[in-house]
């Protein structure tokens, strides 16, 4: 298997710029996945995180995880499990409205970093949105434009640990799925590997490395597109030792914003259109009940109710 890519961003500001943006073109064509280093969040800042939320977990979230494995009888399980995942999470709001104040249990130290590095976060987002544009032949501030809707973003941090699992071959940490959003940023654990990816029918390890933040491309991207750059299934392995730390960061559009691929990408035929236009909120609400599933039945179920989105004054923004 060729080697999962790694990008030195800080070369976007080097002679070496057009290397790194091809580094970057070819990864969002060929794997939906890459993996990000010199991306200008700090590392002590990073360090401060990672610390804080491993002892959020072992103070808050580990007995209560413990319990639940116990009630389930999950330890003693004989045959696969496949309506449940083996991790422990929490879900930060952080865009259009923050709720990290009204989480309980988070300390306030925990509170004001985790907004801190949301804010970090959020800016790298933006500028790589405006790297695929560039990339794509987009004009820039497309996709921030299609992303914002009528009242910004969505943007949110999902909060996970991966616990020991002593029957790892029966329970996944996280089943196979695609992300139904825009494009996520991901700070894995770098000693506790378990994240994977689909390429050309084989399951693939996204390489832990420190202090890196692994990018990548959800289904709102590939229609957008058209299908050049393709949302990728994902699972996580659940290992027998040691607890891995997962924070993915998920930079989507309003519930509102209209999704369909750009007019560049889309000839004057409507056959060459591969995906249906509609509003975020809509695949969303689809999406809850179908994560664990093949991503094309769901395009199929939204090209149903097209012609309803046509007719919304929003479609005209």
């Amino acid at each position: 298997m060729e080697n999962f890519p790694v990008i030195d961003i800080g070369k976007l500001n080097t002679k070496e710029r057009d290397s790194a943006m091809d580094m970057i073109k070819d990864a969002c064509e060929n794997w939906g996945f890459f993996e990000l280093v010199n991306h200008g969040i700090s590392i002590e800042l990073m360090d401060t995180v990672e610390k804080l939320t491993k002892e959020h977990y072992k103070k808050c979230m580990e007995q209560r995880f413990k319990e639940m494995v116990a009630n389930k009888g999950l330890e003693s399980v004989q045959s696969e499990i496949n309506d449940l995942d083996w991790e422990s999470t929490f879900f930060l709001r952080h865009l259009p409205v923050s709720n990290i104040s009204e989480i309980p249990d988070l300390d306030e130290d925990y509170r004001k970093v985790m907004k801190e590095f949301a804010q970090e976060l959020e800016k790298l987002a933006e500028l790589l949105l405006d790297l695929l544009c560039e990339n794509l032949g987009l004009e820039k501030g497309y996709l921030k434009k299609v992303f914002y809707g009528s009242k910004g973003p969505n943007f949110g941090t999902k909060v996970s640990n991966y616990p020991p699992c002593p029957k790892p071959d029966l329970i996944k940490g996280l089943r196979a799925h695609t992300d139904a959003g825009g494009i996520i940023l991901l700070f894995q654990d770098d000693k506790v590997s378990g994240l994977q990816l689909l390429k050309d029918g084989q399951w693939v390890d996204v390489p832990p490395m420190r202090h890196s933040i692994v990018i990548n491309l959800g289904d709102q991207l590939e229609v957008i597109t058209n299908g050049k750059y393709k949302s990728v299934m994902h699972r996580v392995i659940a290992q027998t030792d040691g607890n891995r730390m997962s924070l993915a960061s998920f930079y989507n559009p309003g519930n509102d914003a209209v999704i369909a691929p750009a007019p560049i990408f889309v000839k004057d035929d409507e056959k060459s259109q591969a995906y249906p236009k509609f509003i975020f909120d809509d695949y969303m609400k689809l999406y809850v009940g179908l994560k664990f599933q093949e991503k094309e039945p769901r395009f199929e179920a939204m090209k149903a109710v097209e012609s309803s989105v046509t007719l919304d004054p929003i479609a005209t923004i």
